[in-house]
């Protein structure tokens, strides 16, 4: 069991349904326009396909799908690694579409995009259109069947030929701006050897800054400590002198006032400070001289700072950080000019490449006649005794980002008859019963536990139409098959049976789905038979049919 249960609301001409499916074999069936691939488009549009207000219901403000599965392991680990409640055995997806075009999905709940709902549904549910052979003419389809069927992933060979494809532009572009480069490189050397012959550090200019500064006021500086010393020292009433007398004061009365203690401590703390500030201030008067030609060369080294700076329209303190933008610049031109490593990178990754390719190539080669046998032996059971199918590989004009060879399908619809490509073969027929027997050969590849078939069986008839049902009843055995009918012999031969029908609600046209067991059966398949008007001959034949499909 797979798809367990769809809900529509508003959906087409379908106001409201809700319908539970069972595993094995489905058909849905019902007249000419009464809606019968209504399912399958609320699949594709519940499983990511692009909104489209189209789908609302005429007078609705909505339509709104949900399908509900039972959860396999792959798609668990798919919700987990996308942060997705997985815990139980049920997942449900969920889309809807309003009138304004605004699209919103869920997983198990939780809020999704379109893109998520498709990794999702392609690991759900795998859909063979009624125009499924015209995906046979483009090489990217027919390449991808192969490789499906040999089990084989172009990943890698994809990362690889982006590589190679990366290091060939890198060495063109390296070859044809040579000359540019070459001149850009001089240009940049020599910047950077006039910025070099300064040598500017890191926070250079800041110290010369306060360094220029203090040897321009240096005499004033010293005037200023000069002056200071006096005060506090020198002078009759200095501070030291007028702090120790205030000093002594309190200590001698200290022992009759407790309340003197703290003036007392500050005092002492305060003519120590004061000590400690004449020391200081006599040793930088002792060790301080003007230096008129160290000021000079700070005026120099300052000057060829702002000169360099204005030449380059920047600020000083900019130099630095300039020097260290041309140095990795020139190193990066170095990189690109390197024309011998930018070659080697690219012979490496053409190398790398190759090796990949090859081994895709070999095992296409032996995937491919196994693949050919498979969907020629299916031919045969479809009406096409004698057919051939063959898988051709042929080598590429130039390597491809997927691999280096040319896929194509062959096929003769009977004996005799010289195989061609498929897009040639003349027969519409022909064309649907092969990508029948595709589709049939290739569905037992997948990991989708739902196949669905809409209407691939156009064309064919009669006997052919009846291996139509029994390979699809065959194929319900291991996996859940719907398929949207227009045979009365593939509808006879499923486990299940849903018709597909229109009626009048006022002046509104809608659509129902429901299943049919019995004689509300029997009825349908002699419908399908013989039109509208039953008689006891088609009744009797489409009871035959059931009977011999069962």
């Amino acid at each position: 069991m797979a798809l367990k249960r769809i809900v529509l609301r508003d959906f087409v001409i379908v106001s409201e349904l809700e319908l539970d499916l069972e595993s094995g074999f489905t058909v849905l069936t019902g007249e000419t326009g009464a809606g019968k691939s209504i399912l399958i488009d609320a699949l594709q549009l519940v499983t990511g396909a692009r909104a489209d207000t189209g789908v609302i219901r005429e007078g609705a403000s909505r339509t709104d799908v949900s399908a509900e599965f039972d959860t396999p392991a792959s798609v668990r680990d798919t919700l987990q690694e996308a942060g997705f409640d997985n815990d139980g055995d049920t997942l449900l997806l969920r889309r809807t579409v309003d009138t304004a075009g605004k699209s919103r999905a869920w997983i198990n709940g939780s809020p999704a995009t379109a893109q998520q709902l498709r990794t999702v549904g392609e690991q759900l549910l795998d859909i063979h259109g009624q125009h499924a052979w015209q995906s046979l003419t483009r090489p990217d389809a027919v390449r991808g069947l192969l490789d499906a069927y040999a089990k084989l992933s172009t990943a890698t060979l994809t990362t690889l030929w982006q590589d190679w494809r990366q290091a060939q532009a890198a060495l063109t572009q390296a070859m044809a701006a040579q000359d540019s480069l070459q001149r850009e490189r001089e240009r940049l050397a020599w910047q950077i050897g006039e910025v070099e012959k300064l040598n500017p550090l890191p926070d250079e200019w800041d110290e010369l800054q306060s360094s220029h500064s203090r040897l321009a006021n240096g005499q004033a500086l010293m005037d200023a400590a000069q002056t200071a010393l006096q005060l506090l020292e020198d002078d009759d009433n200095n501070a030291i002198s007028l702090l120790n007398n205030a000093l002594q004061q309190l200590q001698s009365q200290a022992h009759l006032e407790k309340q003197f203690t703290d003036p007392v401590d500050v005092l002492a703390s305060s003519l120590a400070q004061v000590e400690d500030t004449v020391r200081t201030l006599r040793g930088y008067l002792r060790h301080t001289e003007l230096d008129p030609q160290g000021l000079a060369e700070l005026d120099e080294r300052m000057s060829l700072w702002v000169s360099l700076a204005r030449r380059y329209k920047r600020a000083p303190e900019e130099l630095p950080a300039l020097l260290a933008t041309w140095r990795t610049e020139l190193a990066q031109l170095d990189a690109a000019s390197d024309l011998e490593g930018l070659q080697n990178a690219e012979k490496k990754a053409h190398a790398a490449y190759l090796t990949e390719a090859k081994l895709l190539s070999k095992a296409r080669a032996k995937a491919a006649p196994l693949l050919a046998q498979s969907i020629t032996q299916a031919m045969q059971g479809l009406g096409m005794q004698g057919g051939q199918f063959q898988v051709v590989l042929e080598a590429s004009a130039q390597p491809m980002q997927s691999g280096l060879e040319e896929v194509g399908f062959l096929a003769a619809g009977h004996a005799g008859s010289t195989p061609r490509p498929v897009g040639k073969v003349a027969s519409g027929g022909e064309l649907s019963r092969m990508a029948l027997a595709i589709a049939v050969t290739t569905s037992q590849l997948g990991t989708a536990q739902t196949l669905i078939f809409d209407e691939v069986d156009s064309g064919v008839g009669g006997a052919v139409a009846e291996t139509v049902g029994r390979l699809m009843r065959q194929l319900g055995a291991d996996r859940q098959v719907l398929a949207v009918t227009h045979l009365p012999q593939v509808a006879s031969t499923a486990d299940h049976h849903l018709v597909v029908a229109k009626q009048m609600s006022g002046k509104v046209t809608l659509s129902t789905v429901a299943a049919v067991l019995g004689e509300q059966r029997v009825a349908e398949i002699a419908r399908m038979l013989g039109g509208e008007k039953l008689s006891s001959t088609t009744l009797a034949h489409a009871k035959e049919m059931l009977q011999s499909g069962a």
